[in-house]
């Protein structure tokens, strides 16, 4: 590998450089200071950055959102404590979704397979009702699928259907979701999110 020819002049982070400053050094701080008392607050700084929030989302302390510009969220969905979205490309967060603490949202990779390590970006999309368990990473590129669940400490590289639990490092499929009291084994067609 030879990093001295990194080339990732071709991405384009989706604001002017006066817009990314503003966020990193004003924005974000304040964003994710403890002293803010309540989520409002942090959802209207993540709109007045370009983030689709709904209605009744919970982000909890010391969040950390790489590109607000690039984040949409459905209606009362939870973002816990210390969760880190690292949106290089678009995150989707359905209605009703948990995002438990620690977890890691990354659309970002690199291309071990090139000697000049090149920069890879794909969009995570979460759907309604899903439950990102503590602890886990979502890897670029991954859908979950409505109602699914990654288990805490998961490493989830592939997509995940609907109504399915799936868990491990790689995450792999444990058994369906029970949600009341049927089983949930396929989405419907309403997906939550807001609409662009």
């Amino acid at each position: 590998m030879d990093l001295s020819s990194f080339d990732n002049s071709w991405y384009d982070p989706g604001r002017n450089l006066l817009v990314r400053a503003l966020w990193y050094y004003l924005g974000s701080p304040f964003f994710r200071w403890p002293g803010i008392p309540s989520s409002a607050l942090r959802r209207l700084l993540l709109r007045i950055f370009g983030a689709k929030v709904g209605r009744g989302v919970v982000i909890r302390n010391g969040v950390k959102v790489k590109y607000p510009w690039r984040l949409r969220v459905g209606d009362f969905a939870w973002i816990g404590e210390d969760c880190w979205i690292d949106n290089l490309a678009e995150v989707r967060i359905g209605s009703h979704v948990c995002i438990s603490q620690g977890a890691y949202l990354c659309t970002g990779n690199h291309d071990w397979t090139k000697e000049t390590f090149d920069l890879i970006t794909r969009p995570i999309q979460i759907g309604d009702g899903a439950w990102v368990g503590a602890k886990s990473i979502i890897c670029p590129g991954v859908t979950m699928g409505e109602a699914s669940v990654a288990t805490a400490g998961s490493v989830i590289t592939a997509n995940v259907p609907p109504g399915q639990i799936w868990g491990g490092n790689p995450g792999r499929f444990i058994r369906l979701r029970e949600c009341g009291s049927h089983r949930r084994q396929d989405a419907g067609a309403h997906s939550g999110l807001p609409r662009e």
